[in-house]
């Protein structure tokens, strides 16, 4: 009688267990149907949109003016024509180039300040950290004023053309971007374990040497991630970009904006070019997640288990 208790808890114990089959039946909560159909739900609600803006791209203008779903006749001419009536390549190009240039030096610069902030006790540390924390709830429609006329006195007193460059662009989201990298990246080092560091100082790495030999490989999760979040502030900006640009360095997003506007009011407007260009910008930012989706759930997640 012993034996089959025994035996019986033994059992019900390995079933039990974290990760078996019977530990993620006991804590689903709610049972397989109803989640296949809020699942199903959820993804309707992202892809039917998306489907819509697509079939859209393939219409006429006046077929989808009517409200039609289905195109009645499919045409890729609207993806051949947005090249010269919206000027996205140049707007692309600058924006490829000014966001990737933000993500690249904002991580490289995040990992360093992070690991000296995590693994370095000085005066001011606390007040450097929370001062980073604190610059996240800055919203950007209180900095384009100030940061216009920083730029403007400085092609006024240093001769400095600002208003209108590309460093220019850079220099203002890398000031957005830096933050939010840093705190990332911090999150991220705290989780490494220090022994990592220790074995390597004893084989005789220098400072630069345990960044560059240690850090850097075991820390490319949270590198993505900043990178990743760095890169979305630039390519999706409006407000500082429309301010801060000329048409000949204007970004994607301006571009966008520019040509919605100009299709306000009179004639049936551009849909077709307007959907289409709005995929192709889209699109850069899902085959960037498609890459590195692997690194950004293991950063993401990284410091949320002691």
């Amino acid at each position: 009688m012993t034996a089959t208790a025994t035996a019986a808890r033994s059992g019900s114990e390995q079933e039990l267990r974290p990760g078996s089959k019977r530990q993620h039946e006991v804590t689903r909560l709610l049972p397989k149907p109803m989640l296949a159909i809020i699942l199903g739900f959820l993804c309707a609600l992202v892809l039917i949109p998306v489907a819509y803006i697509f079939l859209a791209s393939v219409n006429s203008d006046i077929g989808v003016a009517r409200g039609e779903f289905l195109p009645s006749s499919f045409s890729m001419e609207n993806y051949s024509k947005i090249w010269t009536s919206v000027g996205l390549a140049t707007g692309l190009t600058n924006s490829v180039l000014v966001a990737g240039t933000t993500a690249i030096v904002s991580a490289a610069m995040s990992v360093a300040t992070a690991y000296v902030l995590v693994r370095y006790q000085f005066r001011g540390r606390l007040s450097i950290l929370r001062g980073l924390l604190a610059l996240q709830s800055v919203p950007g429609t209180l900095m384009v004023l100030p940061v216009f006329v920083l730029f403007s006195s400085a092609a006024s007193y240093l001769g400095i053309q600002v208003i209108g460059t590309q460093w220019g662009l850079f220099i203002t989201y890398l000031t957005f971007a830096l933050p939010f990298s840093t705190w990332v990246m911090v999150t991220y080092l705290r989780g490494l374990p220090k022994e990592l560091e220790e074995a390597a100082r004893i084989d005789g790495a220098s400072n630069v040497g345990v960044l560059t030999r240690i850090i850097l490989p075991l820390s490319w999760p949270g590198i993505v991630v900043s990178a990743i979040f760095a890169f979305l502030l630039g390519w999706n900006d409006v407000l500082f970009a429309s301010v801060m640009t000329r048409p000949e360095s204007q970004t994607a997003a301006v571009a966008l904006q520019i040509f919605g506007a100009s299709q306000e009011g009179g004639a049936i407007p551009l849909y077709g070019q307007m959907m289409a260009a709005s995929l192709v910008c889209a699109a850069p930012v899902v085959i960037l997640y498609l890459i590195f989706q692997r690194y950004l759930v293991g950063g993401l997640t990284a410091g949320g288990v002691k």
